[in-house]
């Protein structure tokens, strides 16, 4: 299928600055009371899935210019730095900004030996829907209307090339039914395994 030339193309470093933008106030928001609260990422609370999420965003700024990562231990930024969700704003930040420079999308990256490009797609993907994940955990509203309608048109190709092996590693569940008028932010979120509509029990 050829591309429609009139189609804007995103590079990933500004599909990132407003995946962040969406992200940075949920994580100022995050209540000390609710750290413990599960989330629909169902392998961690509202604590865990913080500190996942910001080492993921301080690791991807190495592959962005094609250093290693190491992901083999999660520092615990939330119980060590009282500045954490300042930290979250500033290394989002940088990780737009890492994935802006020239050269960043191009060849492979890091240990992962995989096209830089698919590289950023997924850190772009745990930006958004882990965000989601966190404002779900904690009643806030998660909005990816707007300008974050090209990030989730972006994640949308990418998880469908990604998922079978997504899958068959554990990463995403088996996809979520949706109802024929569901957005495509909730398709997205259904195809990596979560309810759209997941509510706290």
């Amino acid at each position: 299928m050829s591309q429609n030339v009139d189609q804007p193309v995103y590079g990933i470093g500004e599909l990132l600055a407003v995946a962040g933008a969406r992200a940075v106030p949920v994580v100022r928001a995050l209540p000390d009371g609710r750290l413990a609260d599960p989330t629909p990422c169902t392998d961690y609370d509202v604590k865990g899935l913080a500190n996942h999420l910001l080492h993921v965003i301080v690791e991807f700024q190495k592959l962005a210019a094609k250093k290693d990562s190491d992901f083999t231990v999660t520092p615990d930024y939330v119980g060590t730095d009282p500045g954490w969700r300042e930290r979250f704003a500033e290394e989002t930040g940088r990780l737009a900004a890492a994935w802006s420079a020239p050269g960043a999308e191009d060849g492979t990256t890091g240990t992962m030996n995989m096209p830089a490009r698919i590289v950023g797609s997924m850190v772009l993907l745990d930006l958004i829907v882990h965000a989601w994940d966190l404002a779900c955990a904690t009643g806030q509203e998660y909005r990816a209307d707007g300008d974050a309608e090209p990030v989730v048109e972006q994640l949308a190709g990418a998880v469908a090339e990604m998922a079978p092996t997504a899958r068959a590693m554990g990463v995403f569940a088996e996809p979520v039914p949706v109802a024929e008028d569901a957005s495509p932010f909730e398709r997205l979120l259904a195809a990596t395994g979560r309810d759209p509509h997941w509510v706290r029990d």
